[in-house]
């Protein structure tokens, strides 16, 4: 594990810290202290950030998060001074954490360094996939998993030597239990209602006419819309409305269960890679608005953790992304990073400013996983 060279100088009491999590509902920014555990204040910008053919717009960020950082950084040295009543504190470090950084994040990682840098003074930098960040505000720097769960599902583990990644792979290769699944699940088991074949829910069919209208009419309402997943998760509450008083959405909300418990499985960290026991004190932590169904899923989903990882705590996460991403930037700022590097994972640039002979950052030395 890369680990901070004795020239690397940590940030003291007083400087400053920004945390973002950029996702498919906006950009949002916290402002923090290294010596606090929580933010100061946070930011949100509504508008989500580009996605083009060359990946994640990097313009397109940094034309949102600039005025937000700098009015966090301006409300807070207004108000936070030295008895003198100078203005303390500086930007030590900042970590970004993004939906399709991994696969998309090509221009953050080329562009964001230079231009950070130079508008906010910040050197030390951070750049995650929101699956790290809801690692960092989930289970912190323990060794653990996460599953991030919403209209899609990813699972992701590590020894703190690497990371191990389960699934979100997309709603047409993957993200098997997520929001996305079960609701085609549930509308699948209504539209075979309405056509009379084996597997079908009245009480789905009575739901889908509901929420969307004739069952006959849905693929003229689905098909066309570029948000499709979304739409079709907006479906999975109402599978779990129904569980109770019937058997066959109780049933998807079972198999989703399965799947989800086997990509914890997949990515719960041992002693001795595939197949080793379980490294002591890990734990499974449930992040993202999937888990907000509650009972109906949460309870086959204890009962299959129980049956494949055995012994293994099962939490609710105790901090979102943003939160995880404030932990990066805190820790990167102070010098104990203990999460595995990774060159599209957990990307963590030289300090930049500083040249090739005088590399001394946190970074050098990106770990594959």
């Amino acid at each position: 594990m890369t680990r901070p060279p004795a020239a690397y100088a940590p940030a003291g009491d007083g400087a400053y810290v920004l945390g973002v999590d950029s996702g498919g509902s906006g950009l949002r920014v916290a402002l923090g202290r290294v010596e606090l555990p929580g933010p100061l204040a946070t930011t949100v910008c509504a508008e989500p950030v580009r996605t083009g053919p060359g990946g994640i717009d990097a313009g397109h960020l940094l034309d949102q998060l600039l005025p937000a950082a700098r009015e966090l950084l301006g409300r807070a040295s207004g108000s936070a001074s030295s008895p003198g009543g100078a203005a303390t504190g500086e930007l030590a470090a900042l970590a970004v954490g993004a939906a399709g950084m991994a696969t998309l994040g090509e221009r953050l990682r080329t562009e964001l360094p230079g231009a950070l840098a130079e508008a906010l003074g910040v050197r030390r930098l951070a750049l995650a996939a929101d699956a790290v960040t809801a690692y960092a505000g989930a289970v912190g720097q323990r060794p653990g998993a996460v599953v991030a769960g919403g209209t899609g599902l990813i699972a992701l583990g590590t020894d703190l030597t690497e990371w191990q990644r389960a699934d979100g792979w997309g709603h047409l290769l993957g993200d098997s239990g997520g929001g996305a699944w079960i609701g085609r699940a549930g509308l699948d088991a209504a539209m075979r209602a309405h056509d009379g074949r084996r597997g079908g829910s009245p009480a789905l069919l009575e739901r889908l006419r509901a929420v969307f209208g004739p069952a006959e009419a849905l693929p003229g309402l689905l098909y066309p819309r570029s948000d499709r997943p979304a739409v079709v998760a907006s479906f999975a509450p109402e599978v779990a409305a129904c569980a109770g008083a019937d058997a066959v959405a109780a049933g998807i909300l079972r198999a989703a269960a399965g799947h989800i418990a086997e990509a914890a499985a997949a990515v719960c960290p041992t002693t001795a890679g595939k197949g080793g026991e379980l490294v002591e004190g890990a734990e499974v932590a449930l992040t993202g608005g999937l888990f907000r169904m509650g009972e109906p899923l949460l309870g086959p989903l204890r009962e299959e953790l129980a049956h494949l990882l055995p012994g293994t705590g099962v939490t609710t996460a105790a901090g979102d992304p943003l939160t995880g991403a404030l932990r990066i930037a805190c820790a990167l700022a102070t010098g104990d990073l203990r999460l595995p590097r990774h060159p599209t994972m957990l990307f963590v640039p030289p300090e930049h400013g500083r040249g090739q002979g005088g590399r001394t950052s946190v970074g050098d030395e990106s770990r594959t996983g």
